[in-house]
This record gives structure tokens, sequence and C-alpha cells, in this order.
């Protein structure tokens, strides 16, 4: 069975470029079908202010990364950025800045639901540099959680480099999970079908 290459399905007038270090990002692109290469952009998450709304603080990020993917390279392309982060009754948790800090906020997000928001951002390398953002949400509800089970998966290591400590691809992440409202892909950390057509769509006005 030959692979579908949506690259070619898009008609992509640039390479394509994912401005991310996560292996997450990088195997969901490789499962559908793009060709891309990487770029590590250096920005500082820390310094991007969360008291907005979810959704704009992914966004902003998201289009940091990509822009900063942008001059990151020396040919014409199109950057994807992308930024995740889980909220709950109002506050981000991002990813734990140590071990205590992952177990406190499992303990937070056990037999609770709270809302993953993922930013998405494509920007142009080219003679007339493009770009926009979106982004997309999804609800997820923990069963509760015993601390066995917290000390046992935050000493796996898994946690320390995700938002709100968890992963839900994780072998042991995943069972934490009840329920799950909206896109999978969002909690992951690159919502596929958005991806999809918001390049189609961004494509189509390059071309116009």
């Amino acid at each position: 069975m030959n692979p579908i290459r949506l690259n070619t399905l898009l008609n992509l007038p640039y390479p394509l470029v994912l401005a991310s270090q996560s292996p997450r990002r990088s195997a969901l692109l490789k499962h559908v079908g793009f060709e891309f290469s990487t770029v590590v952009p250096d920005v500082d998450e820390d310094a991007v202010p969360t008291d907005g709304a979810p959704s704009t603080y992914v966004e902003h990020l998201a289009l940091l990364k990509a822009q900063r993917g942008t001059s990151m390279i020396a040919h014409d392309a199109i950057v994807i950025g992308s930024d995740t982060t889980v909220v709950l009754d109002g506050k981000v948790l991002n990813k734990p800045v140590d071990a205590d800090d992952a177990c406190r906020m499992l303990r937070m997000l056990s037999g609770r639901t709270h809302t993953v928001y993922t930013g998405l951002a494509l920007a142009t390398r080219s003679a007339s540099p493009r770009s926009v953002c979106t982004s997309r949400s999804t609800d997820v509800t923990f069963r509760e959680l015993s601390d066995d089970e917290i000390a046992a998966y935050v000493a796996t290591g898994s946690p320390l480099d995700k938002a709100g400590a968890y992963g839900i691809q994780d072998d042991f992440g995943a069972v934490f999970v009840s329920s799950v409202h909206g896109c999978y892909y969002t909690i992951v950390g690159l919502p596929l079908e958005l991806l999809y057509t918001t390049l189609r769509s961004f494509v189509a006005e390059e071309r116009a």
C-alpha cells in the first residue's frame, strides 16, 4: 500500500519545518504522512504572562516558536509552532519544576476535570512572510489517583517535561484518564485535523 504524502496532497509551496524538540509532535506528523525537518526554537516560555485567556496564551507561544523557527533556516519554508498547557479552575499548569511539583499537580488533577489547550501557528520564511495562529481545547477527566500511583509515575521521570505533569500517550499516564471530551491529539500536543485544515487554508491564501 502506497502511503499518502500530505505535502503533495496539499500542494505545499515550500518545505515544511516543525519548530519543536518534542518527539511526540514529530511522531504525529510522520504518522499521518507529512515530510518535514525540525528546528528547536529558543523561546522563554516563562516570560509570557499566563493571566489572560488560555487560548490566547498558547496561540502566542505557538506563534513565537514558529516565527523564531523561520529565523533559524536559510530557505523558504512553512514553519509549524505549537504549545500545550493544562488549565484547572482557571489556573495554568505548565511543566513542573521538579518531582515534588509534579506530584502536587497530579494530586490537583486527581478526580477532577481539566482542560488541555494547544495552540497552533504557521509562519512562512519567504519573499512575503505570512503567519496565522489558532487553538483547540479538550476536556479531560481523571479518576481518583492514589499517592502510590502518583509517586510511581513521577519516579519514571516522564511527567517532568509535560504540561500538567502527565502524558496521555504514556503507558502509565494513560490509565489516569477516565474520559475525554474533544480531540485526543490536542492532549498529545498537536491537533492533527486542525493542522491539516489550517495548512490547507493557508496554502490556498498563499496562492490566491
